[in-house]
């Protein structure tokens, strides 16, 4: 992960319900390398480190909740984290770059 310019707001974004603990720490260590906020967002609490560049949301529990969230929120040029096909498609459509 490179860094981005000062003031930059753009953020990444980890559909969380389905997401690896290693990833989960691989993503924790690139935010406190590089300063960028970071959202996890899951259906159910997650243990995470408290740093200011890190939050988490919690959504409602049902069918692509976390999803639907996530797209409503990011912006072009977001990084999005996730393991759905679909979701990825939607947002890569919204402009935001998808792992």
């Amino acid at each position: 992960m490179t860094h981005l310019p000062s003031g930059t707001d753009k953020s990444i974004w980890v559909d969380a319900d389905a997401c690896p603990v290693v990833i989960r720490d691989i993503i924790v260590k690139a935010v406190r390398r590089t300063g960028i906020h970071c959202t996890f967002v899951a259906n159910s609490p997650l243990p995470l480190p408290k740093l200011k560049q890190l939050r988490f949301y919690q959504v409602a529990k049902g069918y692509d909740e976390a999803d639907n969230w996530i797209v409503a929120q990011v912006k072009p040029g977001d990084l999005v984290v996730t393991q759905d096909i679909p979701l990825a498609d939607e947002l890569l459509t919204a402009g935001a770059c998808v792992l």
